[in-house]
């Protein structure tokens, strides 16, 4: 016999944090997966405190690549089964590609890209008995190149891609696919990719909170994906009518003056 659970990685900090408490709050009994444990300890103590399940805590860097063998090893050892899986893990490096770390930006790709993928797709029988999910945290960068940004743009068009084909292709069976593109939003995402001036224009960041709700709910209505906030909708939407030349004028401006700040 095994227990349903919701499988939430990068969970210490950010969107992560918030989808926990969110899907805590909706009975959701969860697994918290990142590699800084004190963090996840303190937000399972909270949650506890609070009357939900206590979370189980599996400090584990999903860069490596025996990360995602390691987890479902464990899962089965406390007789765990996924009926959710929440890929957030991810990060993002600011500056030309051609003078960012090359090992940096190839690790960028190993957690934004393998990773996600690897946990999107080895737990999908469980899935299917359960009429789970996966939601996977992609961008609205998803939608647009990103010269500045290159590898981190190109990573989140792939999570867009590939979560659009999965919802497709797993809908049938009644599991539901959502990738979750927010604009810009305040957490440790900023200092850890290299910026300085915060998180992004006014108009267009929101508090994680609420993306973590609109995240949420959009997976349980089964939608294919969710952008939150009007003017982060308008973005994906003109940035697919505008000239790609232009498109990639404006990001590189703006992620020069990015490093210019």
């Amino acid at each position: 016999m095994t227990r349903p659970i919701t499988l939430i990685t990068g969970a210490s900090a950010g969107i992560g944090m918030e989808l926990a408490r969110i899907f805590a709050q909706h009975g959701h009994e969860l697994v918290l997966v990142a590699r800084r444990e004190q963090q996840m300890r303190t937000l399972a103590d909270d949650l506890a405190g609070q009357g939900h399940p206590r979370p189980t805590v599996l400090a584990v860097d999903l860069g490596r690549p025996e990360a995602v063998r390691r987890v479902a090893r464990e899962l089965l050892e406390r007789a765990l089964e996924p009926q959710f899986v929440v890929n957030n893990a991810g990060f993002g490096l600011s500056g030309p590609a051609a003078v960012l770390s090359r090992a940096e930006q190839l690790a960028m790709i190993d957690l934004n890209v393998r990773a996600l993928t690897e946990l999107s797709l080895t737990w999908i029988d469980q899935l299917v008995r359960h009429k789970g999910g996966i939601l996977n945290v992609a961008s609205v960068a998803g939608f647009i190149p990103g010269p500045g940004m290159a590898v981190y743009y190109a990573s989140k068009a792939y999570v867009v891609s590939f979560s659009e084909a999965l919802h497709q292709e797993l809908a049938p069976q009644g599991v539901r696919v959502t990738a979750l593109c927010p604009g810009p939003v305040a957490t440790e995402f900023q200092a850890r990719a290299g910026m300085t001036d915060g998180a992004g224009p006014r108009l267009l960041a929101l508090p994680a909170e609420y993306v973590a709700g609109e995240g949420y709910n959009g997976l349980m209505q089964g939608r294919r994906l969710v952008v939150p906030g009007p003017a982060n909708k308008a973005i994906t939407v003109l940035s697919r009518l505008m000239p790609r030349g232009l498109v990639l004028s404006m990001i590189a401006a703006r992620q020069r003056n990015r490093r210019k700040t």
